[in-house]
């Protein structure tokens, strides 16, 4: 189950997996941090105790974790899934975690660590705008990709020309896949635009009011910095603004609600462009929850 930020994928699918016998797996690649919660929208306790939850709280903050990462573990979630007789029920928004099951990557060739280590230090010292000026140089038919990714998949993909001699792009289309393609069924939420844009305002604004600051807050008092991988996502850039001084916090919100908005649309043309060839149902998240559950379990009952 697929949708842009605010579409509303939470709200159906924990009643959905109920109905379906399901486990549900998180394809967020924020949701996975520990400690990490308000300004991740994390699912929360309640949801999680009515049906299990793989993919949340698996790391800290300054860990790093690929799409790569994720295929490896989705394949081990789901079949365990299975081997319990239930079904595997994936969630959420982030693209590349959603592809790299249907569109298995290249076999990783070995990296010499210390020069990795290295070179991410380098990075690290580097703007988000020369990161792509970079990839622009060494990689050119990966930047538009790897800037909507943001920082953390720059980085990524600057590791291979500059460690290896080769871009990305050359080892996706010459190297062996690391595993056999996933079959999938997708259900795409959707969400008239203005509808979705006012859920993402309402709750970027919610998030400061629900403590996503003394969040942000305690996380640099545990070591946390704002340059490691899990701060760098929007809202926790804004929060570490406001408490250095640099925004107010009306300031901070009217970022966040520009960046997710500029998001949501990255997310709706990945969409668009990258499922074809799966078998997909649309379905209308502002229609009544009962009946999007309805619409799913008929299409899911008809593909068995």
């Amino acid at each position: 189950m697929v949708g842009p930020t605010a579409s509303g994928k939470t709200t159906l699918s924990v009643p959905l997996a109920r109905r379906l016998d399901a486990e549900i797996i998180s394809m967020d690649s924020r949701q996975l941090y520990r400690g990490m919660d308000i300004g991740t929208d994390k699912v929360g306790s309640r949801a999680r105790a009515l049906v299990p939850h793989h993919g949340l709280d698996l790391i800290d903050p300054a860990e790093r974790y690929s799409a790569g990462d994720f295929a490896r573990d989705a394949r081990r979630w789901i079949e365990g899934i299975r081997a319990r007789g239930r079904t595997p029920l994936l969630v959420g928004g982030t693209g590349f975690f959603l592809r790299a099951l249907t569109h298995p990557i290249f076999r990783e060739p070995p990296l010499d660590e210390e020069r990795r280590e290295r070179l991410r230090r380098w990075m690290e010292g580097c703007s988000e705008e020369e990161l792509a000026r970079w990839v622009e140089a060494l990689d050119p038919e990966r930047v538009a990709l790897a800037s909507a990714g943001g920082r953390q998949r720059l980085s990524r993909t600057l590791e291979l020309p500059l460690l290896t001699g080769r871009p990305m792009t050359w080892w996706h289309r010459n190297a062996p896949s690391e595993r056999a393609a996933v079959d999938l069924e997708v259900v795409l939420l959707t969400r008239p635009r203005e509808e979705l844009y006012a859920r993402i305002d309402r709750r970027a604004r919610e998030m400061f009011e629900t403590g996503l600051l003394d969040e942000v807050r305690s996380l640099l008092d545990a070591g946390v910095t704002p340059d490691d991988p899990g701060m760098t996502g929007t809202g926790y850039r804004e929060a570490v603004g406001v408490l250095r001084g640099e925004l107010t916090v009306e300031e901070g919100v009217l970022r966040v609600q520009r960046a997710t908005r500029g998001y949501a649309r990255r997310q709706l043309t990945w969409f668009r462009n990258q499922l074809s060839g799966l078998r997909i149902l649309e379905v209308d998240a502002s229609a009544p929850l009962d009946a999007q559950i309805e619409a799913v379990v008929a299409w899911w009952s008809g593909s068995e």
